[in-house]
């Protein structure tokens, strides 16, 4: 039996959110309601990687490693045909190794890295684009002046069920 990872992310706009996750994985939602969607992705594999760099605790940033440059330059061009501008990062030094990404912002403001990385490095970045947390991630502006809402995806059914 195959293990699948799962996020879930509450959004403010299902429309926008919808747009910009069928872009970054490349296929439409499996399952949409006017206040959900699911992508079952098959054609990506797990790389999950912590540390204990930043200030803040919990989800530092997503993304996707691809497996060449030129694959890296397909998803690059898709997103800027689909009007999603984003951070070009060629030989970046970070995360023990240099990589070529594409930052993109999602609309809620999530960061996600596509990248195709080129080699180890020994250092964890040298980068000079390093955030004062020590990772390489950018700055971006938010999509939405919305703020996010405060509540929870979901709690625990009294029957046991699972929510999501």
């Amino acid at each position: 039996m195959q293990k699948r990872l799962h996020i879930h992310m509450s959004v403010d706009n299902i429309e926008q959110s919808i747009a910009f996750y069928s872009v970054q994985f490349n296929a439409e939602p499996t399952k949409v309601k006017d206040d959900y969607a699911q992508w079952l992705v098959d054609d990506l594999a797990l790389n999950f990687a912590i540390s204990t760099r930043g200030e803040k605790k919990g989800v530092n940033h997503l993304g996707v490693q691809y497996e060449s440059d030129e694959a890296l330059l397909s998803a690059q061009t898709l997103f800027e045909e689909k009007g999603i501008k984003g951070k070009e990062d060629k030989g970046a030094v970070c995360c023990y190794k240099e990589s070529n990404k594409y930052w993109v912002e999602d609309p809620t403001g999530m960061v996600w890295e596509n990248y195709h990385s080129v080699g180890d490095i020994e250092v964890f970045g040298v980068d000079s684009g390093e955030t004062s947390d020590g990772c390489c991630v950018p700055t971006f502006g938010s999509f939405s002046e919305t703020p996010q809402s405060t509540d929870a995806c979901c709690t625990q059914p009294e029957d046991g069920s699972t929510c999501c």
